[in-house]
This record gives structure tokens, C-alpha cells and sequence, in this order.
């Protein structure tokens, strides 16, 4: 059931973690117990048994039911409009994105308030894809449009990174040269990249058929997993080939992990390792509780997705030492995506880009969010 405002609430987040708490956090506990008795029994020859005492279950089931009645009134408080509106502040706004981020593909069934729909964001707020609202939200409106993709557990907001000292966002500063219409989203960045790339696909269409004046010129542009997002919406087929992708003229993808990121890769090797006993395999559990859209990032899109042909492709990868020579950029990339991921170079095989221009720029994965060389070039892609 939505709240009464249709807004996430500060209660109805705190009702999710009980639940959480009570699914991870007791019941890996409870299952570490279990598994650490059995094994004493069989090793003291004692008789085997559920490897926990009639007590210790009951405390368990006590604390179970405890978070459990402590998440249904949070719930109902939520309901009825009570408590803060997460949407209210940029930090409460990334919270939920951190939390769709990790857990966006459950929170569509368990906790819709919560999870997010793709959509075109205007100070904090969803805009409708119809031409009053955008009429409204883009009075300036031209009839080139740049598009804006954040990456995973990122919001709209995560845009603005370092704005006040570097005289605003990349949005900003386009809009202030007139020629173009940024235009920000927000994603549920939990979700499957294909189920993803379908959703942008379609609002691209919505938003080019309301847009207030006639469309001449696309660019999309992808922070981390969010250039993911735009490769698998240029790669949707459709009985007719969609009306905007004939206009996308760029695609710029900044740190995205095009052929997959380590840290997700060493998360599943962690998880496979500490299944191995029963005393471990309960913390398994704990790893194993990402959503779809970070399995995803494990190995990038499928190396044969079809790209735009007519588009020109610029890839931008960061690395923590200023030359991607160096072993710091070599092991670490950028903190979290390497050099040849950001850039498709596979270290055997044909480049995934093989004509695309490629940025280096020093600094880290969160940089490239407002970086002033990756400006610089954006102005000089899209003049």
C-alpha cells in the first residue's frame, strides 16, 4: 500500500531495515549458532540435534517477531504520511538511490514507495514526460538535448559533486551556453541493465515526442554503470527503429566498466568461498544480498551488443596515478573500474570501441562526476 503523500518516507526505510535486520542480521547469526553446535555435538560424539537449545531458539524467534511488529507499525506510520520525506534533501534522495542501488530489484515488490521509476528530475523532483510539464521545467528548451545517466546507488543529485567550488555541474554549464538542453534522470540502478536499457529506451521516446520544440540532436552521457544503461537502450530493437536513436549524434561514458568491474567479481568469489563450510555459509548470505543490477556489473554488457553506427562514441576512464602506466593504476583503475574496463580494451581480443575517442584523466571514480578536463571536453564533443 503507498504512503498517503507517494513519497518515500523516513519510516518506511527505517521499517525496510528492520527487515533486513531480521533477515540478515538475526538469521545469520542464528544459522552461525546452529552450524558451530552441530559441529560440537559430532565432534564430541554427542547425539546429533538441531545444534541450538529450546532457549537460544526462542530468543531468536523473540527477536525475529520483535523487528518484525517493530516494521509493521513503521510501515503503517509511513502509510499515513507521518515522519520526513526522504525526497525532501539530497541526502535523504541518496539514501534511496544507495538503497535501490543494493536492493532496487526487491524493493519494486516489497516496498514500491521505495523503489524507483526511471524518470527526467528537475531540482529534486520527477518531471512527467508530457509537453506542459516539460514546457514548464525547460523554458529555454532547444532543439539539442544531452542526456544524463548517473551510475549505480548514484542520484540525480550525485551530479552537483564539488558544484559550488567548480562553478556548477556539467548541466550547469551547459545550459549556460544555450546551444544545448541537459536533461538529468534518475534510475533504479538495482534493476537488470536490460530491463534498464528498455525503461530509457522508452523514456527517450516520451521525451522526444513531448519535447517543446522539435528535436535535432541527441547526446547521452553515463557515469559508471549508467553508461551501461545507455549502450543497452541504443541496442533495443523494435518492430520500427525508435525515433531518437536516429538522433543520437554522441555517447560519452565516464568510468564505465564496460568489461566488468573487479570489485563485483571479487564479491562473488567471496561468497563462493565462504559457502564452502556450514559455519561460513551464513555470511555468504550477507554478500550474496546485492541486487541484479550489481550481478550485472560482474562481467559488462555481452561484448557483441550492436552499437550506434552513426554515432561517435568518447570514452572516459580515470586512474588514481596520473599516468595509466603506473602499478597504482594498473591494479586500481580508477578505485573501483581499470583503465582497459573504461576504455573496452580486453587485454586479448578486438577493442570494443575500436574508432572511439578516449580521455585519460587523473583522479577517481567519483571525479569523473565533475571533473574540469572531462567539461572541457564536452564542450569540445558537443560544439
Amino acid at each position: 500500500m503507498p504512503s498517503a503523500t507517494g513519497s518515500p518516507g523516513l519510516l518506511g526505510a527505517a521499517a525496510l531495515a528492520a527487515d533486513v535486520a531480521d533477515e540478515l542480521v538475526v538469521g545469520t547469526v542464528r544459522d552461525v549458532h546452529g552450524a558451530v553446535a552441530r559441529r560440537v555435538r559430532r565432534l564430541s560424539g554427542r547425539a546429533p540435534g538441531a545444534g541450538t537449545g529450546p532457549v537460544s531458539w526462542t530468543v531468536y524467534a523473540g527477536v525475529g517477531a520483535g523487528l518484525a511488529l517493530t516494521s509493521r507499525a513503521l510501515r503503517a506510520a509511513d502509510q499515513r504520511g507521518w515522519g520526513g520525506r526522504l525526497d525532501a534533501s539530497p541526502r535523504g534522495r541518496l539514501l534511496v538511490s544507495a538503497v535501490n542501488g543494493l536492493i532496487g530489484d526487491r524493493l519494486v515488490d516489497d516496498a514500491p514507495d521505495l523503489a524507483i521509476t526511471m524518470s527526467v528530475r528537475v531540482e529534486g523532483r520527477d518531471v512527467p514526460c508530457d509537453r506542459a510539464s516539460l514546457a514548464a521545467a525547460y523554458p529555454n528548451a532547444t532543439d539539442q538535448v544531452v542526456v544524463f545517466l548517473h551510475g549505480l546507488g548514484e542520484s540525480d543529485d550525485s551530479w552537483r559533486r564539488d558544484a559550488d567550488e567548480r562553478g556548477g555541474s556539467y548541466a550547469d554549464r551547459i545550459a549556460r551556453d544555450g546551444a544545448w538542453s541537459p536533461v538529468v534522470l534518475r534510475a533504479n540502478t538495482g534493476l537488470p541493465i536490460s530491463a534498464n536499457g528498455v525503461a530509457l529506451a522508452s523514456l527517450l521516446d516520451d521525451l522526444v515526442a513531448a519535447w517543446p520544440v522539435r528535436v535535432r540532436r541527441i547526446a547521452l552521457v553515463g557515469h559508471s554503470m549508467g553508461g551501461l544503461i545507455v549502450r543497452a537502450a541504443c541496442a533495443v530493437r523494435t518492430e520500427a527503429r525508435k525515433p531518437w536513436a536516429k538522433l543520437v549524434t554522441d555517447v560519452v561514458t565516464l568510468g564505465t566498466p564496460h568489461l566488468g568491474a573487479p570489485l563485483e567479481r571479487t564479491v562473488h568469489a567471496g561468497a563462493r568461498a565462504l559457502g564452502v563450510l556450514p559455519e561460513s555459509a551464513p555470511f555468504a548470505r550477507i554478500l550474496e544480498y546485492r541486487s541484479v543490477g550489481i550481478l550485472d556489473l560482474r562481467g559488462g554488457l555481452a561484448p557483441d551488443l550492436q552499437h550506434l553506427p552513426h554515432a561517435r562514441y568518447r570514452l572516459v576512464a580515470a586512474t588514481l596515478a596520473r599516468s595509466p602506466r603506473h602499478p597504482v593504476s594498473a591494479v586500481f583503475g580508477d578505485m573501483l573500474v581499470r583503465f582497459p574496463s573504461a576504455t573496452g580494451r580486453p587485454r586479448r581480443g578486438r577493442p570494443l570501441f575500436p574508432e572511439a575517442d578516449v580521455l585519460h584523466v587523473h583522479g577517481d571514480h567519483f571525479d569523473l562526476l565533475n571533473h574540469p578536463e572531462v567539461d572541457a571536453a564536452l564542450r569540445d564533443w558537443l560544439a
